[in-house]
């Protein structure tokens, strides 16, 4: 054996040597527990950890943009050839619609079957439209020709300076392809951004160590806040969307992942970092660097990885889908509001384009399903305010599936352009190196 070779199997050795409580894991792990103790105990000072979370995401949300941008210039500027470049995008769309109205799909489904709002009788005038004026105002502003228009900003340093991750992708696209017309200068100019890259990971890398301080003030902060009595009167609602969940995951995205060549197990076991730091923050925008770095080790190659796996922030929210029409039928059946077959169908059809665009940010998809209800007469938007109290419990399961939905999307059309090796990714998930990443993925 070489000694370079040596000294990588070394260094995997002494990965998976260290310390328990050194593991990143097992760091958020702790945090999130005693998070919740402390809100529960000490609520006060829960709330005063907000900002701790607040940091954390904001650090995050900071390098966002670099890292979208560096890797889908750099993806497409290497692959050259324009015609694949929109032949991934249209595969990664069509994906992106079968799959997300399958998720709309399972949620009317589940609620039709359980009927978590039966018998709550609420009276919809009785409650305060005030908690909900916010959400409604945003949501009249939304619509399909708004959302594409947003997705053009005003300037190009305004894409970066705003963190929009659809308009960072847009400009990161056209500078992709104006670079990949420029022969030798565009090779230059490509692994110039190549080196930028590392430096951008580089500092994802340093950020990331805080990730246990951003999961401790940001679930010390909703429990303090809202209390675990919050739970209560809606818990069965929450419980039916958390099962919801659970099932699409395993059974809807395990059975694309079978059919892909890998087990949605061990890939949820392979992220299972990210997907505890997303528990944490209640967003899913905190992990898009880490994801991708991790889906680009799998095998995924990162002109795949930079187009796909960002688009499915906007275009393939699983999670946030199963939320909309479940909560839309939730609030049919506690106001006691009949719904004919035609206009549930309206109801998928609507959320089907409303929920394009609801991206990981945390709270909205909560007002893409004000949208929603405002698009149906017969719904009272008021009623919205009975879920406010608990919309921050379940935005955790929406993130989590977001996540899961879109890591699934990115490798199945790896797999699709026939640009993955499958036995490598097996071969990854089954024997993930704990700090893997440090040897510069």
């Amino acid at each position: 054996m070489d000694q370079p070779a040596e000294r990588l199997v070394e260094g995997a050795y002494m990965s998976r040597k260290r310390p328990w409580y050194s593991i990143l894991y097992i760091q958020v792990l702790i945090a999130i527990i005693l998070g919740i103790l402390i809100g529960r105990f000490f609520p006060q000072t829960g709330i005063k950890l907000k900002p701790l979370g607040d940091g954390f995401v904001a650090l995050i949300r900071m390098m966002i943009g670099p890292v979208v941008f560096c890797v889908v210039v750099q993806g497409i500027a290497s692959v050259g050839d324009l015609k694949k470049v929109g032949r991934i995008g249209a595969k990664a769309l069509v994906y992106f619609e079968v799959v997300s109205t399958l998720a709309l799909i399972v949620g009317i489904l589940v609620a039709l079957i359980l009927h978590p709002g039966r018998g709550l009788n609420i009276d919809a005038a009785a409650l305060d439209s005030k908690i909900v004026s916010a959400y409604a105002g945003r949501a009249k502003e939304a619509g399909i020709v708004a959302f594409l228009l947003a997705i053009i900003p005003r300037t190009f340093v305004d894409a970066f300076a705003g963190g929009d991750v659809l308009q960072v992708l847009l400009i990161s696209i056209l500078t992709g392809f104006a670079i990949s017309r420029l022969g030798g200068l565009g090779e230059r100019v490509t692994r110039a951004i190549g080196a930028a890259t590392k430096i951008v990971f580089g500092i994802i890398r340093i950020i990331v160590k805080a990730a246990p301080l951003g999961a401790l003030g940001g679930m010390a902060f909703t429990v303090g806040s809202y209390g675990m009595g919050s739970l209560s009167n809606l818990a069965e609602l929450i419980g039916v969307f958390y099962l919801t969940s659970l099932i699409f995951v395993l059974l809807v995205l395990g059975s694309i992942a079978y059919w892909a060549g890998f087990s949605i197990f061990r890939f949820m076991a392979y992220i299972k970092d990210e997907l505890l730091i997303v528990l944490g923050t209640s967003s899913s925008e905190t992990v898009l660097p880490d994801m991708m770095r991790k889906l680009e080790r799998l095998g995924a190659p990162r002109s795949i990885v930079g187009l796909v796996f960002p688009t499915g922030y906007s275009f393939n929210t699983d999670g946030t889908n199963i939320y909309l029409t479940l909560s839309v039928l939730f609030v049919a059946q506690a106001t006691n509001t009949h719904l004919t077959l035609g206009q549930m169908v309206g109801i998928l059809l609507f959320a089907m384009l409303a929920s394009k665009g609801a991206s990981g940010v945390t709270g909205t998809g909560f007002v893409t399903l004000a949208a929603i209800l405002s698009a149906v007469p017969a719904l009272p938007i008021q009623a919205l305010a009975i879920l406010v109290g608990i919309d921050k419990f379940m935005s955790e399961c929406r993130a989590l599936t977001n996540v899961i939905g879109n890591g699934v999307a990115t490798i199945v059309v790896s797999r699709w352009e026939k640009e993955l090796d499958a036995e490598k990714m097996r071969e990854i998930m089954a024997h993930p190196i704990e700090s893997g990443e440090a040897n510069g993925l």
